[in-house]
C-alpha cells in the first residue's frame, strides 16, 4: 500500500506498507506525474520503514516507467528515505553514487521530520 503524506508543494511524501501492488504504483506515478507539471523540481521523501516487497506485476510497472522517464532524475535534487532496513540503505547508497543529479539520503525511523525537511530543500538542481 501507497499512502501519500501532507508535505510540502514542493515535496512528493509517500508511506509504503507492507506489499506494493502495480495498482499502487500506478497511483504514486500518477501523484508524481501530476506534480512535475507545476514544478521544475520536487524533492522526494518515502517513509519505507513498513515496506515488505512488492509484487512482480509492480516491479514490472516500475521498470517500464523509469525506462520511459529516463532524464527524470535530474528534477529530484534530494530523495530522503526513511528505513532501518539494511538493503535499503544499501540501494540509497547506490543511487547517490550513480545518479549525478540527486542527493539519496537513508535516515532512521525516528528521523521522519529530520528526512522531510532534508528532503524539502531546494538545492541548485
Amino acid at each position: 500500500m501507497i499512502e501519500t503524506l501532507k508535505s510540502p508543494d514542493h515535496v512528493l511524501a509517500y508511506r509504503l506498507d507492507g506489499v506494493m501492488t502495480a495498482e499502487d504504483y500506478d497511483v504514486a506515478a500518477r501523484a508524481l506525474e501530476q506534480k512535475l507539471k507545476s514544478h521544475r523540481h520536487l524533492g522526494l521523501y518515502a517513509d519505507m520503514t513498513d515496506f515488505k516487497t512488492m509484487t512482480a506485476e509492480a516491479l514490472v510497472h516500475d521498470l517500464k516507467f523509469h525506462m520511459s522517464h529516463l532524464g527524470l532524475w535530474k528534477r529530484f535534487p534530494r530523495i530522503a528515505i526513511l528505513t532501518d532496513e539494511p538493503w535499503l540503505k544499501a540501494m540509497v547508497s547506490v543511487m547517490d553514487a550513480i545518479l549525478p543529479h540527486v542527493e539519496a539520503k537513508a535516515f532512521a525511523p525516528g528521523e521522519k521530520e529530520v528526512a522531510l525537511a532534508w528532503a524539502s530543500v531546494m538545492v541548485d538542481a
